[in-house]
């Protein structure tokens, strides 16, 4: 039996002596109004996010012990029977098993970048209090890693609202790879603690795009889940903006703004609106914020659904305003993740071979590895998405769950030492 392997890893202004943060004009001097302010034509969240990042309670690039922590985490996360595989071309027999790995997997650099960042910090500020906003990563053992070194969320109350008053002068707050929304870190800033970002810069890219449109007055049509942690994110720094999750939404949308003359699928302004109720900006107005339009995605979309959406919409505003206005009426950049995509090349390569079955491994709330996954079956290749060995059960059968996993080399190591040791001449089952 062949058994592949595939998993991806995969995120003007001045200050006041007491760190209040000023944009423009308004200064911003309690955290009960920033949402308000974050929604404010005339706020600035390129200038706010650079005044940020000036502050000496700020971190992004560490704390000088980059080497001996990757080292470190080299060591923690490492695998002899991914290094067997390595060494033989990726593909390796053990027993009546073949092992396929793919070219391109385990931790991309911005999810190692991420767990380079905890590790530090938690090595600077050994007796402070450190607190993160989500997950780091979206990946089980990492997160049981966390828990280990003492690292907490912060709570929620019975309505699912993070209590901001637990954070006290000099605790540590991490914000994890996908980002966070501005709105918090406009609290957080407020709070007089030490920051430190892990979040991704491709991540920061999605914003700097949507911050472009918003300044030119372009409606972004982000390609993502609306409920996302990184799309939460991206939709605080843009200006109007319409979240499309998938190739049918995105035909509804330039269907509308058709006229109805692409598909047929949309209608009146009522039905768009109750359509995006939850994944468009605060009072849109399709008739007018679809004039002018910029395309932006999550970046853990996938690659070629982003491409075609994005060609889509090209189409959709030469049609509408003739090829010779497009610049007036497009705005396009690439905010597609390097890593994201080569993982989803390096799965459709994997896929041209002769294969049985496909294990994605990753965490359940990954949309990466969920994505993977779901190309996979699309090839008519059987695909099981598990998050730990322990999804391997009694009587061969897999326990998974459809729904991104930055998986380290050693859950592989585990998951495919637990097919060994049941495989014994019998079929893996579907449970």
């Amino acid at each position: 039996m062949s058994m592949p392997i595939q998993f991806s890893s995969l995120i003007s202004g001045s200050f006041s002596p007491n760190h209040r943060l000023y944009y423009g004009k308004k200064p911003v001097s309690s955290f009960r109004c920033m949402a308000s302010l974050s929604s404010d034509p005339e706020f600035n969240t390129k200038e706010f996010r650079k005044n940020l990042t000036r502050r000496e309670d700020y971190n992004k690039k560490g704390f000088g012990r980059k080497k001996e922590t990757l080292e470190l985490i080299s060591r923690e996360y490492y695998s002899d029977v991914i290094k067997t595989l390595n060494e033989n071309g990726n593909e390796y027999t053990w027993g009546s098993v073949t092992v396929k790995l793919a070219e391109s997997y385990g931790f991309c650099w911005g999810v190692e970048r991420a767990i380079q960042l905890v590790y530090e910090a938690k090595n600077q500020f050994p007796d402070q209090k450190i607190w993160i906003t989500n997950e780091i990563i979206h990946n089980p053992t990492f997160s049981k890693k966390v828990e280990k070194l003492n690292i907490e969320h912060l709570p929620k109350n019975e309505e699912s609202k993070k209590q901001y008053d637990v954070i006290e002068k000099g605790d540590v707050i991490m914000f994890p790879a996908h980002g966070v929304a501005v709105e918090e870190m406009m609290i957080l800033s407020e709070k007089n603690v030490q920051i430190v970002d892990t979040t991704c810069p491709w991540v920061s890219k999605v914003w700097t795009t949507v911050e472009k449109h918003k300044n030119g007055e372009y409606t972004s049509i982000i390609h993502g889940s609306y409920d996302h942690q990184e799309t939460i994110g991206t939709k605080s720094f843009a200006g109007n903006y319409v979240v499309v999750k998938n190739m049918a939404e995105a035909i509804y949308v330039c269907d509308y703004i058709l006229g109805g003359l692409l598909d047929g699928s949309s209608s009146s302004k009522e039905a768009f609106l109750e359509k995006f109720k939850d994944k468009v900006s605060e009072g849109f107005d399709p008739d007018n914020n679809l004039v002018k339009v910029g395309i932006a995605n999550q970046t853990t979309m996938v690659k070629g659904e982003t491409e075609e959406i994005g060609k889509l919409v090209e189409r959709t505003m030469m049609q509408k305003y003739g090829v010779e206005n497009i610049k007036n009426h497009l705005m396009s950049f690439n905010t597609l993740c390097d890593a994201t995509h080569e993982r989803q090349d390096a799965l459709a390569k994997l896929l041209e071979n002769q294969l049985d079955m496909m294990l994605v491994v990753g965490g359940w709330n990954s949309n990466n590895t969920g994505h993977l996954q779901m190309i996979s079956e699309k090839r008519g290749i059987p695909a099981y998405w598990i998050d730990t060995e322990e999804r391997i059960g009694p009587g061969n059968k897999i326990t998974y769950k459809l729904s991104h996993g930055d998986t380290p080399d050693k859950v592989i190591e585990d998951v495919l030492l637990k097919v060994f040791a049941i495989k014994n001449g019998l079929h893996l089952q579907h449970a």
